[in-house]
């Protein structure tokens, strides 16, 4: 071949070498710009996931600190890996106040209007690991969406060595950028485990491992391959539930009373004469009410409702049983505490016990 013939053929196949990564980079970019990570909105409340510490050691203390709560922004620029797998917003309120039943209502509230932003494909909440079953059920029952939301805490604080907390936070993103986790209520992530809100409980006081499902088990894993799912929560919540909340929404007062051999009548009478419509009893075994079965049977006959719930911490409790008296509510296996939650939605609605049992039977 001809020097000059070959020239030109070498020129020619590097234009059109050059043209096809020319087109190749253009397609590259398109498909990355159709390409959104899922939109997550931080929301946060008062716990030990945002706290900072006196020192790296202070695990225990840090609340004293004086120290303020590190707050959305923060936390994120420490976890830059969440950057790269969520389109993350920081909810204004920053951070959420919950104290009192009335702040749940608000909280749920404003989880429920934060789904309601199309730009939003779920939520992540962070807040106190000491009330995180009650806080996580209650907006499983009254927040209307199937976008997913996502609680998480922390058993040390931010600042602390081995935290928790930076690993359970990116999980908790992960989790909810996750398709499959759509529809399934509300879910608590941490320590690698994911569990449904209904049967969550936290079982020791500082170790990590701390999140179980009970006797009912995990939904699944946030492991570090991929987000797997093994079962679906079977009762009612979400969008299939029937409590709704409106704003200034204040919930009927419930007390729970634990019943042990030293327990003595006077309790119950007392917390109804306060103001309370219904009472959750945590029952010893199966439910047993002890010395206190003869004042509560009066006050369920007298229109107050009471639900008999177990302080074992598994199993059910059972309406026709030994210990079942007119007019009281089983609670199946919920927690007394959760019990307390279902009872105050369901008051809102009605104060008949069969209706009542019927919510506890369905949720």
């Amino acid at each position: 071949m001809q020097p000059a013939l070959e020239r030109a053929l070498r020129a020619a196949c590097r234009a059109r070498n050059k043209l096809l990564d020319q087109a190749a980079e253009s397609g590259w970019r398109s498909a990355v710009a159709e390409t959104t990570l899922p939109r997550i909105r931080l929301m946060i409340g008062p716990g030990t996931l945002s706290s900072r510490g006196i020192d790296r050691m202070d695990m225990t203390r840090y609340r004293r600190s004086g120290n303020e709560q590190m707050r959305g922004e923060e936390m994120l620029a420490a976890i830059p890996e969440i950057g790269t797998i969520s389109s993350v917003t920081v909810d204004a309120d920053n951070p959420h106040g919950i104290g009192t039943i009335d702040d749940l209502c608000c909280l749920s509230l404003a989880v429920e209007s934060a789904l309601a932003d199309p730009n939003v494909d779920g939520v992540v909440f962070v807040q106190g690991t000491n009330s995180i079953e009650e806080i996580a059920y209650f907006l499983h029952l009254t927040v209307h969406s199937t976008k997913t939301i996502v609680v998480t805490g922390a058993q040390r604080p931010f600042t602390a060595l081995s935290t928790d907390a930076h690993l359970n936070l990116y999980d908790a993103f992960r989790v909810a950028g996750n398709e499959d986790s759509r529809g399934k209520g509300v879910l608590v992530v941490a320590n690698g485990e994911i569990t449904g809100a209904r049967d969550v409980t936290k079982t020791n006081t500082y170790r990590l491992q701390a999140f179980r499902g009970r006797d009912l088990g995990l939904l699944g894993y946030a492991d570090q391959d991929e987000i797997a799912y093994y079962h679906l929560p079977a009762r009612r919540h979400t969008i299939q539930s029937e409590f709704v909340l409106d704003q200034g929404s204040s919930l009927p007062r419930v007390e729970i009373l634990y019943v042990g051999v030293t327990s003595q009548p006077g309790l119950a009478t007392a917390a109804v004469q306060a103001g309370a419509r219904g009472l959750v009893a945590a029952g010893t075994g199966a439910g047993s009410l002890g010395n206190l079965d003869a004042e509560l049977a009066a006050i369920a006959a007298a229109g107050v409702v009471v639900v008999r719930s177990a302080r074992v911490g598994e199993g059910r409790v059972v309406r026709d049983d030994n210990w079942q008296r007119p007019n009281m509510v089983a609670a199946d296996n919920l927690s007394p505490q959760k019990a307390s939650l279902l009872l105050a939605l369901g008051l809102q609605i009605t104060q008949e016990p069969d209706e009542i049992q019927r919510m506890f039977d369905q949720y």
